[in-house]
């Protein structure tokens, strides 16, 4: 796994994980990848600090103490990083969750954004439903008050699943 800082048209930096250098510049060109704040695709490597270490000879062996935010912490204190297997394992409860969420959730695939506005507006009863839109028709969903939210993990379309 490679971990890029990337930037968006405005200027928003958020980090992303991917497979290979390869892997990141495939989805770049197939548009795959948007912004998670301002949902822009217009996306580019952002510069990043390298994560130099220091000579073995050199060091005090002591380790720098990852700092887990409890729940009640928005944002861990300047300079602390959680250790990558703490970052893993809130990672893998996360992806539980929206799992568990997607069992009791209908798929409908393309047709998410006219089911949604169905819902919305009382043509059809509501129960939960998860699908593919575009960030346009998703905007514009937002805009008429529709409830929706972006899924937090990546998450492949049924009939891509082998």
């Amino acid at each position: 796994m490679i971990v890029f800082d990337l930037r968006c048209s405005s200027e928003h930096v958020f980090e992303a994980w991917f497979g290979s250098s390869a892997a990141y510049d495939e989805q770049r060109v197939r548009g795959l990848l948007s912004c998670p704040l301002c949902g822009d695709t217009q996306i580019s490597k952002a510069v990043m600090a390298p994560n130099v270490g220091i000579k073995g000879n050199r060091g005090t062996g002591a380790s720098v103490p990852a700092i887990v935010p409890s729940a009640g912490d928005a944002t861990l204190p300047p300079g602390k990083v959680p250790a990558p297997a703490e970052v893993k394992a809130a990672l893998q409860v996360l992806a539980q969750a929206q799992a568990k969420m997607l069992s009791q959730s209908k798929w409908v695939g393309r047709a998410f954004a006219d089911e949604a506005r169905a819902m919305h507006d009382g043509s059809v009863e509501q129960a939960p439903i998860h699908g593919q839109t575009t960030i346009a028709e998703a905007r514009a969903l937002v805009d008429e008050g529709v409830p929706i939210a972006p899924l937090p993990m990546p998450f492949l379309p049924p009939e891509t699943v082998n």
